[in-house]
């Protein structure tokens, strides 16, 4: 089976011999298509900055034709796959194409025409329903030691063994360097070349299917990358000239000639959940997103994947800082959302093992009449805690109102991501930060109510690696950067041995490596021990929480302050069923009354340092216990 998907944007090989090229540059005066005979000479590795035209091949001009709409095209008869072309604009720059499908030398060097048709897709995959979904956020240069695709195929078989079952790509768009977060992507449609090439992330998924997992990928449709990004000469009118983003200039989803940058961003969604066959996307920072025309853009982008993927199962997740929750539907509906990333279920975790509550932890801290562990007991039950008010300078919000009850099953919960790790200035994980007797049941609480849960790169083994900024910018960007990081964090101090230890440098490879999670962390006794924690947690919610998922109440669902360090926890069915958790997150035992439910009426799910023999009084130090039964009042 093979798939390729047809846009307006980019290269495409035809029927009849050659290739089409079409570019959206309105104010360009003129535009012509450079074919390259060769790369020879060309570093094989991405380069940040353009190579100077006197290290590129000679190239052979072919004229394009303009329309009214600013639309070039040009045609041409020998073109094939593996093509290399730039666009040259008004006789003086070299472009790539926006939509190129690979650039193999880096952002600034010439684009690649691509085959699709060229892979094998296997006919029996369609994906699994949202109920199943155990996500895995990961870094594909971080993942391995080689940081490649083909490296991270060879690692999924022990990922399905520990019961996950979606795979989160953090984001591939082409960016320069050779390492990233990738969340300044400047070529939508091009896997990052450091990576590999497009037929080895096809062939990544394709081997995550044949073990049962399904592959979500990262968007970003929120701005561009500062760097490599040509837009602004050719086709300025993908930016608003209204509204910024906190990353630069807001995209253009409702001005003046927004039709092709609207269905620029939708194609991109489509092509990824159809030529490569991922099954789903994950929107980064749409509360970024302005758009006031009708329907939204995210309404568009939902219901034209829908289309696109009938038959499949095919999630679409959001970020959104405000929690707005408007477009989340507890069915695949287009137009609407399965999930949303839950960042109050984190921060009062955060908060309340921690104690930090500087910065955008603020309000779970100093919350009027609710103390941190309040906040994390009422997350649980209802999900998100505040609601669409801007934060302050200082990180709190100017008016922390309480969210409206979501359903648990359409919010993401997390003890990490790569923000809330990443977004320190030693990027601390919660295992580094709590101690080893709290770490795990930080993971626990993510894996184990009806929300989905959500692990990352090396939480299934307990690293304890740091998580850093890191991203390959050089010349006047770079030093930007590294003076941001400098006024961001300069005051955060940090000792070891009596003394300071200096911010790492976010634009070093050594910053990169350093946040590469170990094998010998991973075989380790305790990297054994916390992966075996996790299957076994993982069983027990595909035993007893997944079948049950479609019968959750939502907004019946209570939870119990228990001491200084308690919480008891009630998530309720409509068959009269109820999952309860017991924890104590305190170093000392607590002594409790007789609980709701009793041990004859209920079935163990879950245990962590919690013994059978337990008396029903006593609930251990840095403990838990989930149980399932009928709801009994005593």
């Amino acid at each position: 089976m093979k798939h390729a998907h047809a846009m307006r944007f980019g290269a495409s090989l035809r029927r009849q011999g050659g290739v089409e090229f079409r570019l959206w540059a309105p104010a360009a005066r003129r535009a012509e298509l450079a074919v390259y005979p060769t790369l020879f000479g060309l570093s094989a590795k991405p380069s940040p900055s353009p190579s100077p035209a006197a290290q590129r091949p000679e190239y052979m001009l072919h004229a394009a034709t303009r329309n009214a709409e600013g639309w070039w095209e040009a045609h041409v008869p020998d073109a094939a796959a593996g093509t290399l072309y730039h666009w040259r604009i008004d006789e003086e720059l070299m472009v790539p194409d926006p939509a190129s499908r690979h650039n193999p030398h880096g952002v600034h060097e010439p684009s690649a025409v691509v085959d699709p048709l060229a892979f094998e897709w296997d006919e029996d995959w369609r994906g699994r329903p949202w109920h199943e979904v155990v996500l895995y956020e990961m870094h594909v240069g971080a993942f391995t030691p080689e940081g490649t695709f083909a490296a991270a195929a060879k690692r999924l078989p022990e990922l399905a063994h520990l019961g996950i079952t979606a795979i989160e790509v953090m984001p591939l768009a082409d960016f320069p360097g050779r390492f990233g977060w990738g969340y300044d992507g400047v070529l939508p449609f091009a896997p990052h070349s450091a990576y590999g090439t497009p037929n080895e992330l096809k062939a990544l998924i394709q081997a995550a299917h044949r073990l049962g997992l399904m592959v979500f990928l990262d968007v970003v449709y929120n701005h561009f990358g500062p760097e490599g990004n040509y837009l602004h000469r050719y086709a300025p009118g993908f930016f608003s000239t209204t509204r910024s983003s906190p990353w630069g200039a807001a995209i253009n989803f409702d001005g003046p000639h927004c039709r092709p940058v609207r269905e620029f961003f939708v194609e991109n969604a489509v092509y990824w959940t159809t030529e490569y066959r991922f099954d789903g996307l994950r929107l980064d920072a749409v509360h970024a997103i302005s758009d006031d025309s009708s329907p939204h853009i995210l309404e568009e982008i939902s219901q034209r994947v829908r289309e696109a993927t009938a038959g499949r199962h095919v999630h679409l997740v959001l970020e959104n800082e405000n929690n707005h929750h408007e477009r989340l539907s507890t069915t695949p509906e287009p137009g609407g959302y399965d999930g949303q990333w839950n960042d109050d279920f984190h921060h009062a975790l955060h908060v309340a093992l921690t104690r930090e509550a500087g910065g955008y932890y603020h309000d779970y801290g100093h919350a009027p009449g609710e103390t941190p562990m309040d906040l994390l007991a009422r997350s649980l039950t209802h999900g998100m805690l505040f609601e669409d008010s801007p934060r302050k300078a200082g990180g709190g919000r100017e008016d922390p109102r309480p969210a409206p009850t979501v359903p648990l099953s359409a919010l993401v919960n997390f003890a990490h991501n790569h923000d809330q790790v990443g977004n320190r200035a030693f990027g601390e994980r919660l295992a580094a930060l709590v101690g080893p007797d709290a770490a795990p049941l930080t993971t626990l609480l993510a894996l184990l109510t009806p929300a989905v849960p959500m692990l990352f790169l090396g939480e299934e083994f307990g690293s304890t690696r740091p998580w850093l900024y890191f991203a390959d910018w050089e010349g006047d960007l770079k030093k930007a950067v590294q003076e941001g990081r400098k006024r961001e964090f300069g005051h955060v101090a940090r000792l070891v041995n009596g003394k300071p230890v200096p911010l790492p440098d976010p634009c070093s490879a050594e910053t990169f490596e350093a946040s590469r999670p170990t094998q010998e962390e991973r075989d380790s006794e305790q990297g054994r021990a916390w992966s075996a924690m996790v299957r076994d947690a993982l069983a027990a919610r595909r035993s007893w929480i997944v079948p049950r998922q479609g019968q959750l109440l939502t907004g019946q669902h209570t939870s119990q302050r228990v001491g200084e360090t308690g919480i008891a926890v009630q998530w309720r069915y409509d068959d009269g069923q109820v999952l309860e958790l017991d924890i104590n997150l305190g170093p000392q035992p607590l002594q409790v009354s007789p609980r709701r439910m009793g041990p004859v009426e209920t079935q163990d799910v879950f245990r962590h340092r919690w013994p059978a023999e337990t008396p029903e009084d006593t609930w251990p130090a840095w403990a838990a216990r989930w149980r399932l039964g009928p709801e009994i009042t005593l």
